[in-house]
């Protein structure tokens, strides 16, 4: 029974495809099956529901628990293909995890872009994990397959090829009605254009959407020898929606496109988060909001304690009276053995040679400190 998971489906794709994740999940989730069809297999008219779509792949590291959990709870896999996903580490992690729950014949591509089985970094559209695994080759449902002169009439046949295998019943079954669905639409959807052409035109040239840049500066003191900020995540939040744009360093702009026009006026969200790992807490996370413009320049500032706070402790010996040197500055430790000293940004380093009054096993610090930080007496 179709209903023996909580989800129908699970759609796995990279976040640079999101507009293709969402037209789907719609898509699935609203498709109307024919009475006869519904009657012969015990469907309800709308037989897809629930899809779990998740709103963004961009999180670090693994797979987390609820991800995982809503994998589990999903009958199908379906892979968004395209050039981005072949090369995005977290699809191949929700591919590999639900092939291990012994589902593989229940995953299913649907290729937005790109050339499967290529070879070609540039155009691949099939992620290596599938190789790596020695999952046996699965045909996809490929929007790009030229059976109609009409590119739109393609993607709906691409559309009702992944639908006939998620449900097991003949391509024709559906295709044909499909069709002729397409058809009556097309027909009054020519009417109605005619009509409200005029008027769209005009509310058009008063509400023109936008498109936005976005600038970062280092709104602290510029020290060349900290690392760099890269892996940037900027959201955008319209309403209930959420737009992204991932840059690989400061010196890049975020780029959003058609933007509502109303938002030039109003106030809008946004938030600039990081995934280096290494990075996650050296910047403070950016939350604010504003109004919109064609060109937008924000400040970005590093937490000064991430790498001024240099502290750690001598084991192997309980004399308080050892002193450490750092920086030209002598310490001593305090009540509980820890030495520590704050040194300025535009001072700070990635690390510093220490020197003691008693020999040590290593002579130098890398930054940040961690808890637990100590150099052994040789």
């Amino acid at each position: 029974m179709i209903d023996t998971f909580k989800y129908f489906a699970f759609i796995s794709y990279s976040s640079l495809d999101t507009r293709w994740g969402k037209r789907l999940h719609r898509r699935l989730e609203h498709y109307r099956m024919s009475s006869i069809l519904c009657s012969q297999h015990g469907w309800k008219r709308t037989p897809m529901r629930p899809v779990f779509f998740a709103p963004t792949d961009i999180q670090p590291g693994g797979l987390s628990e609820e991800i995982k959990s809503r994998l589990r709870d999903s009958r199908n896999l379906i892979v968004i293909c395209s050039p981005n996903s072949a090369q995005s580490g977290w699809v191949g992690e929700e591919i590999k995890y639900f092939h291990e729950l012994g589902r593989t014949k229940n995953i299913h591509f649907f290729i937005v872009k790109g050339t499967p089985l290529s070879n070609n970094p540039i155009t691949e559209c099939i992620n290596p994990i599938i190789g790596e695994l020695g999952i046996p080759e699965i045909l996809g449902a490929n929007i790009n397959e030229k059976n109609y002169s009409l590119p739109w009439l393609n993607k709906e046949r691409a559309y009702v090829q992944l639908i006939s295998k998620l449900l097991g019943v003949e391509f024709d079954d559906i295709w044909q009605r499909h069709k002729r669905l397409l058809a009556t639409k097309i027909a009054a959807w020519s009417i109605g254009i005619a009509a409200m052409f005029g008027a769209l035109f005009a509310v058009k040239s008063a509400y023109q959407p936008f498109d936005m840049e976005i600038k970062f500066k280092e709104a602290s003191f510029h020290n060349m020898q900290l690392p760099p900020l890269q892996q940037i995540v900027v959201t955008l939040q319209i309403d209930e929606d959420s737009r992204y744009d991932t840059l690989t360093s400061l010196s890049e702009c975020a780029k959003f496109k058609n933007l509502p026009h109303r938002l030039l006026k109003n106030e809008t969200r946004i938030t600039v988060t990081t995934l280096d790992e290494k990075m996650q807490k050296a910047y403070h996370d950016l939350d604010t909001s504003l109004c919109l413009a064609n060109e937008l320049e924000l400040p970005l500032r590093r937490d000064t304690t991430i790498y001024g706070l240099v502290f750690f402790r001598i084991a192997g010996t309980i004399d308080n009276s050892v002193t450490a040197t750092i920086e030209g500055t002598t310490l001593s430790p305090d009540s509980e053995g820890l030495y520590s000293i704050y040194i300025p940004l535009e001072k700070q380093k990635p690390s510093y040679c220490i020197t003691a009054s008693m020999p040590l096993s290593s002579d130098t610090i890398y930054m940040p400190c961690y808890e637990g930080m100590a150099f052994k007496v040789n």
